[in-house]
């Protein structure tokens, strides 16, 4: 597949080959306008103070279920947010429980494979948080499972769905960039102190920030094709609810990706550094995100997550000019939300599994790349442009 190769194209000619998007799977699935997904989440910690609030705002979801392994967070969580959903200790309690048509993946990430496989066995449509398993070839296995039983599956981040974004790529196909040459992004702080799974086997800054970055960049420019990266543990030990955790996994990377037509993107993220804006990322005014060309450039203020505006540089006698403000009610968590109405209406939403695949599998080329020293040649690739 080419990069101008329409979505639509990509989607029809996969489809029928067995190894694309079941584009029927979402319209077999449609509901009248009466009636509601059944939602189910699963890790009921700080994720889920951001997704349940955000999930009860849609008239097309009924939380009915919801599920941790600490019960009591599960407790106090259909409390605090006036559920009537059931409660459950584990994963095999919930699917067994009261029925429900979609399941909403918060938990540590290091589970979520294993999870989303059970609930694709019983049946269960799937919105995981990133990343949607610990390996490619994992993830892949799970799309495949899912495709057998005519079943959906998604994986965050949902960055394609921002206006800015929309903006940014619409410049970008237009040309008013000109030829297209290099990319930056970058997201990082000074690391989770409320959890030891963030530097644990499979977890790192990639998984958790670098993601953002990678989904933003290979959106706007296509798959890539190969990569180099380097990564590193700049500090060896955390304090976590006051107890040492030795880091495992990388709190620093940089990843060099190489895209059609000789395009190189950078991206760098970690867990040491400072930014006084952190999570709360409203009043950022400085850019994440930027994009290259011979004709002008552009740079996404605020983080891909947290969008503010588009800043265009395309002038050598006007100043820069601040473009795409509004945020049209995007938000981060709004994923699961977005599927939902999707399985509920029959359309195909922006957000795309084998993008998400691809994500994956630059975040495992990028360790790969570490450990030898090596250029990693990709092999998936997604529908470009996404819409």
């Amino acid at each position: 597949m080419t990069n101008t190769a329409s979505r639509r194209e990509f989607l029809i000619k996969t489809a029928a080959t067995g190894t694309g998007l079941l584009l029927s799977s979402v319209q077999g699935w449609a509901l009248s306008e009466n009636k509601k997904i059944r939602v189910g989440l699963i890790g009921c910690g700080s994720v889920s103070n951001r997704y349940l609030p955000h999930l009860k705002t849609s008239p097309h979801v009924e939380i009915v279920s919801l599920c941790d392994i600490r019960y009591e967070r599960a407790v106090n969580q259909n409390k605090e947010y006036g559920l009537s959903a059931s409660t459950y200790p584990n994963i095999d309690a919930m699917l067994a429980g009261v029925a429900f048509d979609l399941l909403v993946v918060t938990t540590d990430m290091q589970v979520h494979g294993a999870i989303n496989k059970k609930a694709l066995l019983a049946g269960k449509h799937v919105w995981s948080e990133k990343p949607m398993a610990n390996t490619y070839e994992e993830g892949k296995s799970l799309l495949e499972l899912a495709r057998k039983n005519n079943l959906r599956l998604w994986g965050a981040p949902a960055v394609v769905n921002s206006p800015q974004f929309a903006y940014m790529l619409k410049l970008i196909r237009e040309g008013t960039l000109g030829k297209i040459a290099s990319a930056h992004g970058q997201y990082g702080h000074t690391g989770p102190d409320w959890s030891a799974f963030f530097y644990e086997k499979d977890g790192g800054s990639m998984p958790d920030l670098g993601v953002y970055n990678i989904a933003t960049l290979t959106g706007l420019l296509g798959p890539a094709k190969s990569l180099v990266a380097m990564t590193s543990v700049v500090k060896p030990e955390r304090t976590i609810e006051g107890k040492k955790v030795k880091v495992v996994a990388e709190d620093n990377a940089h990843i060099l990706l190489e895209h059609e037509n000789n395009v190189i993107s950078h991206i760098m993220c970690g867990f040491n550094y400072f930014d006084p804006h952190g999570h709360e990322a409203g009043g950022q005014n400085l850019h994440s995100i930027q994009i290259f060309g011979d004709a002008g450039n552009i740079r996404l203020i605020g983080y891909d997550w947290e969008t503010n505006g588009v800043m265009v540089d395309n002038s050598w006698t006007e100043p820069p000019k601040l473009m795409s403000t509004d945020k049209g009610g995007y938000e981060w968590q709004e994923g699961a939300t977005v599927v939902s109405e999707s399985l509920v209406k029959g359309i195909e939403p922006k957000i795309n599994v084998e993008h998400a695949l691809h994500v994956l599998e630059i975040i495992e080329g990028a360790r790969k790349s570490q450990e030898t020293g090596m250029r990693i040649k990709l092999k998936s690739r997604f529908p470009y442009p996404l819409f």
